[in-house]
């Protein structure tokens, strides 16, 4: 299997959702049930996820031999559209060592005693690494816009509380994305797009499932009542900061297999386009590799 077999124009695909200029972006405008006229069956779909993870697999190996440049993939999405998934289904079969994977949950009273990009600065992947965020510093300008008791509770002076701030906070994060860029880093964002419909039967799933009823809490219908300030706040966020050097893939993601091979091709691109190698090696170096080979023998 592989994608000539299957004649697939995988460049074509990834264009439908890369989204690098934000000017004019609407989300109404992206399905979530969109599979780019794909029609695979499960075996087929399992078959192609497991030639781009291997062929990803590749790449992260030169990547980290290289040691040069980084690669931060950021995972947004509502509730069960999917992103632990993807994350298990694309990444799991990398080599650990070459991978940094960090959930962000809510910011505790150290993390609240600093600024919004503190926590995620620290949690940011090393030379030749991949990184992973389950959720970012968009949550700043996602939750936090939503949920005004969240910016309260951050304990900003009262004179920086604006009505700027969501435009301030999206100029913060775009500076900030282009300072990686320049220092190296690769910056992928993921948004998992779920339709409202589909979420509600994923709910029911969990609810329904003894297996899934640990994956449900009641905090998530509760945030589904938001769900068009969170649709608002997406497509606000989106548009301030997708850029070339950083740009977003809105992911349709009412079809599971979908939304992996979206994913996998998305790092596969911007992985090659690095063009990576492994380090030349050099005279000296291979003098003492066959004066090591002499005393082996």
């Amino acid at each position: 299997m592989n994608i000539a077999e299957l004649d697939i124009d995988v460049e074509k695909i990834l264009a439908r959702y890369r989204v690098e200029d934000g000017k004019g972006f609407r989300l109404k405008k992206h399905d979530p049930g969109d599979t780019a006229g794909l029609k695979l069956d499960k075996k087929d779909a399992a078959e192609l996820l497991q030639y781009g993870v291997d062929r990803l697999s590749a790449q992260q190996d030169m990547l980290y031999a290289q040691d040069r440049w980084s690669v931060l993939c950021l995972f947004q999405a509502m509730d069960a559209a999917g992103k632990d998934g993807t994350i298990k289904h694309v990444f799991s079969g990398l080599n650990p060592q070459g991978c940094h994977v960090v959930s962000f949950k809510q910011p505790g009273p150290v993390e609240l005693d600093h600024d919004f990009l503190w926590r995620h600065v620290n949690a940011l992947p090393t030379r030749g690494q991949i990184g992973i965020h389950n959720r970012s510093w968009y949550e700043e300008v996602l939750v936090a816009r939503v949920h005004p008791r969240v910016l309260a509770g951050q304990k900003l002076p009262e004179a920086l509380v604006t009505k700027h701030i969501w435009d301030e906070r999206l100029e913060d994060i775009a500076g900030f994305e282009r300072y990686l860029a320049r220092q190296g880093v690769v910056v992928l964002k993921f948004f998992l797009n779920i339709s409202k419909a589909e979420q509600k039967k994923r709910f029911l799933a969990r609810l329904d499932e003894p297996e899934k009823n640990w994956k449900f809490s009641a905090s998530d219908v509760a945030e589904r009542r938001h769900w068009d300030a969170y649709m608002d706040a997406y497509e606000r966020a989106i548009r301030a900061t997708a850029k070339p050097h950083s740009p977003w893939y809105v992911v349709p993601a009412d079809n599971k297999w979908f939304t992996r091979l979206i994913v996998v091709a998305a790092m596969n691109r911007a992985l090659a386009k690095l063009k990576l190698h492994y380090p030349a090696v050099t005279e000296a170096q291979r003098a003492a590799l066959a004066e090591a080979r002499a005393a082996l023998a």
